[in-house]
């Protein structure tokens, strides 16, 4: 296939995937070998950051996509008057914060750090598919853990859990200012040891989106509480759990919630 056949092939099956795609995918829908697809989008990445337009093409989630820039985002949202549909509520916010920097965490273990109930966040990202059950916690109750998810990663534009900022720097990311009482407690709770786990499945194992094992030393730039991905890491989508299976961990009522 000649180079701006590819280029021109390429441009028209991530303008209309809704996910990031992976080179694989396109290396083996194409013919091409990887080497080529990853040459030919380097260069697409090149000459959409030279020629500045409506389009950007960045990697998210293991993947990649064309995506509007953000210079654009206040335009977009007027014209199609969008603005502040489908936001996450503050609480969610909090909640997801917490799973995101502390994962793998338990629903009462999130409810300790914010300080109130949070089944009803809990479940507002389980149905959003910010966050996913990774097992269960092997004490009394063997309570539910809670990762985040690939779709978190392609919501915040991250390649990886390793690219989430430093903790205070976390609400720049989500537009929103996060309680420095919050950012405290979440800097104070205990990190995940991976002891006391029990998998949901063994696929789970093999890091879907969340962190794997390992006892290797972190990056003083990755954010507290995070464990080191392998390079290359596939993600796997699961069905969001109902709104039942969180209830089992967290009895009581949700008035102090949000």
């Amino acid at each position: 296939m000649e180079v701006n056949e590819l280029r021109a092939a390429l441009e028209a099956i991530l303008f209309l995937s809704s996910d990031p795609v992976r080179v694989d995918d396109l290396a083996e829908s194409l013919d091409e070998s990887k080497e080529t697809v990853s040459t030919a989008l380097d260069e697409m990445k090149r000459n959409l950051d030279e020629h500045v337009g409506g389009f950007m093409l960045e990697q998210a989630a293991g993947g990649w996509r064309l995506t509007t820039r953000a210079e654009h985002d206040s335009i977009l949202k007027k014209y199609f008057a969008k603005k502040g549909e489908n936001r996450l509520s503050l609480a969610a916010l909090e909640t997801l914060a917490i799973v995101a920097y502390r994962q793998p965490i338990t629903a009462p273990e999130v409810s300790d750090i914010r300080g109130v109930n949070s089944s009803s966040s809990i479940r507002t990202l389980l149905e959003r598919r910010m966050i996913r059950v990774a097992g269960r916690k092997n004490v009394v109750g063997s309570p539910f853990l809670y990762r985040t998810t690939k779709d978190f990663l392609v919501h915040f534009g991250l390649n990886d859990i390793r690219d989430l900022p430093r903790l205070e720097e976390f609400g720049d990311l989500i537009g929103e200012n996060i309680n420095d009482d919050l950012v405290a407690a979440i800097n104070a709770a205990p990190e995940p040891t991976g002891e006391g786990i029990i998998e949901e499945s063994s696929s789970e194992s093999a890091g879907s989106s969340g962190f794997l094992g390992g006892d290797e030393p972190r990056n003083s730039e990755e954010p507290r509480g995070t464990e080191e991905l392998r390079e290359g890491t596939t993600f796997e989508e699961q069905s969001p759990v109902t709104a039942d299976e969180t209830q089992l961990e967290s009895p009581g009522t949700e008035a102090n919630e949000d």
